[in-house]
């Protein structure tokens, strides 16, 4: 996946949603078909002598009362997988993303307008090697050029 970490991105299994009242029916499809913000994107690797392939992990939902987060919903997804994907929107110049660690698989944890909201988040939350991360006119003029804008 060539999206930048923080794009929003909608996945589908291209069938028609079901009516309200197939409860059963409408939850599956519901699984099948979402969108999540991208916060994870892994090579291939392995472990031992298994081949791991490339994947990527967004985050669905929070799920929570009183401002306090209890379960959080990230979706892992193969590249090999038979689900279509499409990305809707992307981070915007200026945003700033906070990743949990420098390194090729870091995770995004929060994505903030600014360095000031950031800064103000990191320290409400912790991550102690936690990188910001700036969205760059660069990275913004490549999405125009490659024509990779969301609609």
């Amino acid at each position: 996946m060539t999206s930048p970490h923080g794009s929003i991105v909608v996945w589908s299994d291209r069938t028609h949603r079901p009516p309200e009242r197939h409860r059963k029916k409408l939850a599956a499809w519901e699984e099948r078909n979402s969108k999540g913000r991208l916060i994870r994107k892994q090579g291939k690797r392995g472990i031992g002598n298994v081949g791991l392939s490339p994947d990527f992990t967004l985050h669905e939902g929070d799920f929570g009362a009183k401002g306090v987060i209890t379960i959080r919903i990230h979706r892992t997804f193969s590249l090999d997988t038979n689900l279509t994907f499409k990305v809707i929107e992307r981070p915007q110049l200026g945003h700033i993303r906070v990743v949990d660690l420098a390194c090729e698989n870091a995770e995004l944890v929060h994505l903030a307008a600014n360095r000031q909201a950031a800064e103000e988040w990191l320290t409400q939350h912790g991550y102690p090697n936690a990188v910001l991360e700036e969205v760059t006119a660069d990275e913004v003029a490549a999405a125009h050029v490659e024509g990779r804008v969301a609609a």
